[in-house]
């Protein structure tokens, strides 16, 4: 049902683009134990979670942010610009990734698991990396900045959404996890650009821990 390999590229040749990535071991087993354990109810739910990290969603909230903070103070501008810069980036990257990496999504490799209301995600190869997680990376990164009880909840959803993305097996585990990662790193990376504050904010640190 679903088969399992490596990162294959020839050696002799040299690396062809776009290089087949093949799921793990634990990408495997996670993704048919979802494949025989779910249902149609669960699988609904997830399918409509997982919007909370769509991109074109995501756009249009980081956009409405931006204008929002134009007749603000300077913290303010700088969280908006900052949001805006990160989302337009993390919408962009994972299709540049997906010309160079070709994954079949775990949903392809499954008759089971659609028997139990697993649907169909996207393109047949386009698994690695998640650009959900990836967005939802970025956003739990630049929580960092915001009070610990704030920055806890935001990453809690962070998370969860991004597992939304292995419930419908739209993505093998390891897939979310780099996603996840890249964007935590995008999101460091655009913070030298736009002055968004590099620490979290410890006033409620000892209060709250």
């Amino acid at each position: 049902m679903f088969n399992r390999a490596r990162v294959s590229a020839s050696r002799l040749r040299g690396p062809s683009l776009p290089v087949t990535v093949r799921p793990t071991k634990a990408d495997v087993v996670v993704a048919r134990f979802i494949a025989r354990n779910t249902a149609p109810a669960p699988e609904m739910v997830a399918r409509a979670l997982t919007w909370g990290a769509d991109e074109k969603v995501l756009l249009v909230l980081a956009a409405a942010g931006w204008l929002a903070s134009r007749g603000q103070g300077e913290p303010l501008r700088r969280a908006g610009n900052h949001a805006l810069l990160v989302t337009v980036a993390a919408s962009l990257l994972p299709h540049g990734l997906k010309r160079l990496f070709d994954q079949t999504r775990p949903d392809r490799r499954t008759v089971i698991g659609h028997l139990h209301g697993v649907p169909f995600s996207g393109k047949r190869e386009d698994a690695f990396p998640s650009g959900h997680a990836l967005h939802m990376g970025g956003l739990a990164s630049a929580a960092g900045a915001l009070p610990a009880g704030t920055r806890r909840a935001i990453r809690t959803v962070a998370v969860g959404i991004s597992l939304t993305r292995i419930v419908i097996l739209a993505h093998w585990a390891s897939d979310v996890v780099a996603g996840f990662a890249l964007g935590a790193i995008l999101e460091r990376f655009v913070r030298l650009g736009t002055g968004y504050p590099l620490d979290a904010s410890t006033e409620n640190d000892h209060a709250d821990p």
